[in-house]
C-alpha cells in the first residue's frame, strides 16, 4: 500500500513495523535521501514528537520514585513559574494579565494544560519568536540558549489560559525536560539513558545521531529541511528538546512502545502505564483541541487516546499507534514533514487496517 509512494518519488524512503504478540513485521523500502543510499532497517530518524512519550514515561519514573508529585507546583524546581500571569483576556494584550488561580503543577505539563502552548494569540507568537524559545513549529533550527536561560525567558511570558484550563500543545514537554534535569541534577540525556534507552535496549536513541552514515535526510515535501552531511542533530544540543530532539530507529521505538503494552516491564510500575494511557481531558478540553487532535481523541501523558487506540506522531513524518486490546503496535517512519504529505497519503498511513 506505502511502496508507491517510494516508487513514485513521493517519499525517500519508509520503514514500516507491525507488531502483535511474539510475531513481527518490517519492511524497508526506499533510501537514506532522495539522491542516497538504501535504507536500513537500523538507520536513523529525527522521531520528533515520539520525543513527548519517551520524556513522560521519565517523569513518571521520578513519579513512581515519590521524587516528583503529581499536583504539588513546579515552582519549588522551576521557580521562574513560581508565580505566573495570565491574560485577562485569551486575545488581549500581553501587558493586560491577571495572577495565576493557582499554581502550575507537574499534571499540568504532562497534559498540556499549564496555559501556555502553540497558539494563535499573534503577539505571543511573535515574543516567542524573539525569545528564541523554539517552541513553535519543527525542531530545526534548534534554540541556542541553554536551559536556565531558556527558562528565565519563558517565565516573562504571560499564559495565555489559567493552569488546567485548556489543552495546549508541545510547550509542557519543552518544560518538563528541564523539570527532570533539576529533579535528577544532572542532563536530561543522562536520565534517559540511564533508566529508559539502557534497560530497554535503545542503543541509537539519543539528542544526536549515534552513527551518521546512518543519518537520514528530513525533506519539507521534496527541499532539503536538514541534510545528513551537516546536520544540527551531529552536534550536541545546548538545549535537549524534550519536546521533540530524539533521534531514533524504528527497532528501539518499537521496544518502548512494547515497554508501555507489557504495562512498565520493570521501567514504569503499571500504575503510572495506565495514567499515561488514559485521556486525561475534559470533554470540554476535548471539544477545543479536536482540530489538533481529531474527534473524539484526547490526550494522556505525552500521547493521544481514542478510538480504542493510543500513540502520537512525529511532525518530521513518523506515525504510531497502539490497540491495547489486541496488542497490536504499528509504527511509521519517513522523512517527509507530515504537513506535507499528499493527503491520500496520510489517510492510508493512518488507517486502523494498517
Amino acid at each position: 500500500m506505502l511502496s508507491e509512494y517510494v516508487d513514485t518519488g513521493v517519499l525517500p524512503g519508509l520503514i514500516s513495523l507491525v507488531s502483535r504478540g511474539d510475531e513481527t513485521r518490517v519492511d524497508v523500502l526506499g533510501k537514506l535521501a532522495f539522491d542516497g543510499p538504501e535504507l536500513q532497517r537500523d538507520s536513523l530518524f529525527r522521531v520528533a514528537s515520539f520525543t513527548k512519550p519517551i520524556v513522560a514515561a521519565a517523569a513518571m519514573i521520578l513519579v513512581d520514585e515519590l521524587r516528583l508529585s503529581m499536583d504539588a507546583p513546579v515552582g519549588d524546581l522551576l521557580p521562574e513559574l513560581a508565580d505566573p500571569v495570565v491574560l485577562r483576556q485569551p486575545d488581549g494584550p500581553l501587558d493586560d494579565t491577571v495572577p495565576a488561580e493557582r499554581p502550575i503543577t507537574l499534571r499540568d505539563l504532562l497534559t498540556f494544560r499549564q496555559g501556555l502552548g502553540e497558539s494563535d494569540h499573534p503577539a505571543l507568537r511573535e515574543r516567542e519568536q524573539e525569545l528564541e524559545l523554539r517552541t513553535f513549529g519543527p525542531p530545526v533550527p534548534r534554540t541556542p540558549l541553554e536551559p536556565d536561560e531558556w527558562m528565565r525567558r519563558l517565565g516573562t511570558l504571560p499564559l495565555q489560559y489559567q493552569p488546567g484550563e485548556r489543552w495546549m500543545y508541545s510547550t509542557g514537554s519543552h518544560v518538563l525536560g528541564v523539570l527532570i534535569a533539576r529533579a535528577t541534577r544532572g542532563p536530561l540525556e543522562t536520565f534517559l539513558r540511564e533508566r529508559i534507552f539502557e534497560p530497554l535496549g535503545m542503543r541509537d536513541t539519543g539528542f544526536i545521531a549515534s552513527d551518521p552514515a546512518r543519518l537520514t535526510t528530513a525533506y519539507l515535501g521534496e527541499d532539503v529541511l536538514d541534510a545528513a552531511a551537516d546536520s544540527q542533530w551531529l552536534e550536541p544540543p545546548s538545549f535537549p528538546n524534550a519536546s521533540g530532539g530524539l533521534i531514533s530507529t524504528v527497532d528501539d521505538f518499537h521496544a518502548f512502545a512494547r515497554m508501555l503494552l507489557a504495562g512498565g516491564d520493570g521501567v514504569l510500575s503499571p500504575a503510572a502505564v495506565a495514567e499515561m494511557t488514559t485521556d486525561q481531558l475534559t470533554a470540554a478540553q476535548r471539544a477545543a483541541a479536536a482540530d489538533f487532535l481529531g474527534p473524539e481523541t484526547g490526550w494522556g501523558y505525552g500521547l493521544s487516546v481514542g478510538g480504542g487506540r493510543y500513540g502520537w506522531a512525529g511532525g518530521l513524518g513518523t506515525l504510531w499507534s497502539t490497540t491495547p486490546a489486541d496488542g497490536t503496535i504499528s509504527i511509521l517512519l519517513t522523512q517527509r514533514a507530515l504537513w506535507t504529505w499528499p493527503e491520500a497519503l496520510f489517510a492510508e498511513a493512518n488507517a486502523p487496517a494498517w
